[in-house]
């Protein structure tokens, strides 16, 4: 497992790679152009800021206009250059070729929240275009944002006008589940249910460190009109999506259980054909995800199922919304016996999609698998069956099925000898040796061959 990097602020974790990789091109002896984006609360800003030297310049462009915007940022330059905020700046251009005439050594400026600033100066882009294709900058330029399409339509689209130009481009995604047991200093068992409640967000983990338990961090964040987290997924939208009521819809019914095109649709009151788009987008985002069956085309496939794919999300839309009126006027008591009694079962759902990353493109038993998936369906006129964890071998010799539980007092060889026989009658199993785990949460009775327990999924992630 990577070595995580913790400090007391717990702003910055695990971001030993992005950090190497961020210093690696701004020591270059040319003048680079960087990229970085990704949702907010991710750790953007504190990586940038752990990596610029004293010489540098860190501005957070804002919705101000773009004339107070030039002399906010000509104050934080004039402490590499003296005076360079005594001249009016009538624009970008002139801006920008001032300061390469000015600049005596080498320095970074890095430009936090650059859509802001193309909000109201968007001939910008193509001012810098003209900039980086000429070599104008002899200086390092970083650009950041959060809103993930707006940077993508100004860097990473061909059509962009700086897409190409970019040296680096760094996309912040939460991180991993395993960092968050060190981060915390909890056991496996309860790594497993932080991460299912907070995912990979390191902003989200400091909120919690904060408190004694996890349900006094939940009902302090999120189960309050005044919690820090209570509008957090209608902030994140309002990056991203225009129509922030339909997607917090979408999202509402898929969290409680709307999983086919149809059944949203129906929901919403729409039509299939105009969510599609919508749906796509939400994917894109990392805030749903499509789940089909193993052995199935994803373009062709008609089992498709949209499900939340980010942890704090499918847990806000799955027990927040759904109860919004009880925490506005305060009384908090009936959604807590909620989490009493469907917490254990939420976690279990997490677990399973845990478990299927843990096995995606990992070596279990010196045998590397591709990607793993659930599977389900009738394998014969009156039977059907689920399968939690389907993955074949790279070789297409062997097929690993595994069985997911969230519970205690498991029998392990009961569940084994279940897990066989279900595996060989999957339509595909044909010329395939099985390869059957049991992924559980407790030591079970009964044999520990072909148990991986947290700890073990841990190890392997």
């Amino acid at each position: 497992m990577q070595r995580i990097i913790i400090y007391r602020d717990m702003k910055f974790v695990n971001r030993t790679e992005e950090s190497k990789r961020l210093k690696q091109v701004l020591s270059a002896e040319k003048s680079t152009f960087t990229v970085v984006y990704g949702r907010r609360r991710l750790g953007k800003s504190t990586l940038i800021t752990r990596t610029l030297e004293n010489n540098d310049v860190y501005y957070i462009a804002d919705q101000t206009d773009a004339k107070f915007q030039r002399e906010v940022l000509a104050k934080m330059i004039a402490t590499i250059i003296p005076g360079f905020d005594k001249v009016i700046y009538p624009d970008w251009n002139v801006f920008f070729d001032t300061l390469s005439d000015r600049i005596t050594q080498k320095f970074t400026l890095c430009i936090d929240e650059f859509p802001y600033l193309v909000a109201s100066s968007p001939d910008l882009p193509s001012i810098l275009q003209n900039k980086l294709d000429s070599k104008q900058l002899n200086y390092n330029l970083i650009i950041c944002g959060s809103s993930q399409q707006l940077m993508y339509g100004l860097v990473l689209d061909s059509f962009a006008p700086l897409y190409g130009r970019a040296d680096a481009i760094l996309k912040i995604t939460p991180i991993k589940m395993p960092y968050i047991q060190e981060a915390l200093g909890i056991s496996a068992v309860e790594a497993v249910e932080e991460y299912a409640v907070w995912g990979g967000v390191p902003r989200y983990w400091e909120l919690r460190e904060g408190y004694g338990n996890l349900h006094e961090a939940i009902e302090s964040n999120l189960l309050s009109v005044n919690g820090t987290l209570y509008e957090e997924p209608l902030n994140l939208f309002k990056d991203d999506m225009k129509d922030i009521v339909k997607t917090a819809t979408i999202m509402s019914y898929v969290g409680t259980g709307a999983h086919r095109l149809s059944e949203i649709a129906a929901r919403c009151g729409e039509i299939a054909t105009n969510l599609s788009r919508p749906l796509a987008k939400l994917v894109l985002l990392g805030y749903l995800t499509k789940d089909i069956p193993f052995d199935e085309n994803e373009k062709n496939s008609k089992k498709s199922l949209y499900k939340i794919s980010d942890p704090f999300m499918n847990f806000y839309f799955r027990f927040i919304v759904p109860n919004r009126s009880f925490i506005e006027i305060g009384r908090i008591s009936p959604i807590k016996k909620i989490l009493d009694t469907r917490f254990s079962d939420y976690v279990g759902d997490y677990w399973e999609t845990l478990c299927r990353e843990t096995v995606s493109g990992n070596e279990i038993n010196g045998i590397t698998f591709g990607m793993a998936r659930r599977w389900w369906g009738n394998v014969s006129k009156d039977e059907r069956i689920e399968l939690d964890v389907v993955a074949e071998s790279l070789d297409k010799k062997y097929l690993l099925v595994g069985e997911c539980k969230w519970t205690s007092s498991e029998n392990s060889n009961r569940l084994l000898a279940a897990l066989k026989t279900k595996a060989e009658k999957l339509p595909f199993v044909k010329n395939h040796i099985i390869i059957p785990k049991l992924f559980l949460k407790n030591t079970p009775a009964g044999t520990m061959e072909n148990v991986l327990l947290p700890e073990d999924v841990i190890k392997l992630q």
